[in-house]
């Protein structure tokens, strides 16, 4: 095949893949109420209070004088964290160097 001829090939069409939605696979399933578990929670009273002073530490440096308002202080979620470590293991199987993103949890 020439240099021209690899050039101006005209290509198949292709055929267009169609994507189904999450919305649409809850729609499908009736009597199915799933219930989203967040990846982080609020974290406890004393837990704020310690990452407060850290993060204002690390924050301030040089500057003793400056003032820092931790607005909210969120934690992993344990239930999230042991879901994704245990469907991101039985989906590597055999390939340990596989890399996995959990992008949502649903429970029922």
């Amino acid at each position: 095949m020439g240099l021209f001829a690899r050039l101006f090939k005209k290509s198949e069409p292709h055929q267009e893949i169609t994507k189904i939605s999450s919305e649409t696979l809850d729609d499908n399933e009736s009597g199915m109420k799933w219930k989203a578990v967040p990846a982080y929670i609020e974290a406890s009273a004393e837990e704020y209070q310690l990452v407060s002073l850290i993060a204002t530490a690390i924050a301030a440096g040089d500057q003793p004088k400056s003032q820092f308002v931790v607005k909210k202080v969120m934690q992993r979620n344990p239930e999230a964290k042991l879901v994704s470590i245990i469907a991101s293991s039985l989906a590597a199987g055999l390939n340990e160097k596989s890399q996995f993103v959990i992008r949502r949890i649903n429970k029922n």
